[in-house]
């Protein structure tokens, strides 16, 4: 077990509005024809837990706790794959964000060769623009092929709207997220519980170990991405609610208060969406937010390695 962790305020998520300036010196309708990779477990509706009394990041408003109500669900079991992304390419000839503009951020110790002369994000000097990088080739062009059981990333919040379209879902809203991440634990801070993740071997999710950002011991067996439905599920069957990759969800990015702070937060972050889950780049000392109640937001055309999404379905799905 570790200490209270002490998280910067400042998230690692990079956006499509942020300087790249510093150089690294070291909506179709679904083809009922086509066959949709769909993995689903039904997560029951009533009580849904929102936020939390503990809230650890203050500037993301994680609280208050409150009680809403949801409906019954039917939920993939894991983010939505590279498989089922190239099934959904393959049968509309979608092109992402980051195809159309050419470029996406890689994480640096990703970039094949070494990032030495790439461009960055001033402040976050780890999200390195790389030219080509996408879906197919999440580190760029020299990288490997990305692997059908993977999470897709490089995808935006539009991407994954779309993709939710043609497969006959959507993307869920925060509280049913919440709901279907508590798997029926009630206030608890994890998907497994309360016990903390470490750097020496309990590792329940894909985040990082070690000294952020320059060394991940990889002690939970990755240094990037899991396959989607890698490490034990929730008791509602789902699989990696936290880590691995953040998910894109329904809702703009929103702090729940009545504050003048709160306001002005608003006010900035308009436009933005929610991603909740955190990554396999979340740390206690730098990033906690592999935590349920923890949320941020981006703005819809942003795309990074580390960002993917998951669909849920109103009905079951067919």
């Amino acid at each position: 077990m570790h200490d209270e962790p002490r998280p910067k305020a400042q998230c690692c998520t990079p956006n499509a509005d942020n300087a790249v300036a510093s150089v690294q010196t070291d909506h179709p309708a679904m083809d009922q024809g086509t066959t949709h990779l769909r993995d689903c477990v039904l997560v029951p509706g009533g009580r849904a837990l929102l936020g939390t009394d503990a809230p650890f990041i203050a500037d993301d408003f994680e609280g208050p706790l409150t009680i809403r109500k949801v409906k019954p669900l039917w939920w993939e079991k894991g983010a939505t794959s590279v498989a089922q992304f190239r099934q959904f390419v393959a049968a509309t000839g979608y092109r992402t964000m980051s195809e159309k503009i050419g470029w996406s951020f890689v994480f640096h110790s990703h970039v094949p060769g070494g990032a030495e002369g790439t461009l960055g994000v001033e402040g976050l000097e780890w999200w390195r623009k790389i030219d080509g990088a996408y879906w197919a080739k999440p580190c760029g062009p020299a990288g490997r092929e990305a692997s059908d059981e993977a999470p897709v990333t490089h995808v935006t919040w539009h991407d994954a709207k779309a993709f939710a379209k043609w497969a006959g879902g959507r993307l869920p809203r925060e509280v049913e997220w919440e709901h279907a991440a508590r798997g029926g634990l009630g206030d608890v801070r994890f998907p497994w519980g309360n016990d903390e993740p470490d750097d020496r071997g309990f590792t329940p999710c894909n985040i990082w170990q070690g000294r952020f950002p320059d060394q991940d011991l990889g002690v939970d067996g990755y240094t990037g991405p899991a396959p989607v439905l890698a490490f034990d599920p929730n008791a509602f069957g789902l699989h990696q609610m936290v880590g691995n990759v953040w998910e894109w969800t329904a809702d703009a990015f929103r702090v729940r208060s009545a504050s003048a702070k709160a306001r002005a937060i608003n006010a900035a972050s308009k436009g933005r969406r929610l991603l909740k889950g955190g990554s396999f780049l979340c740390h206690a000392s730098y990033c906690y937010r592999y935590r349920i109640a923890a949320r941020t937001g981006n703005t819809p055309d942003s795309s990074s390695g580390h960002t993917g999404f998951r669909v849920v379905y109103d009905r079951p799905p067919a």
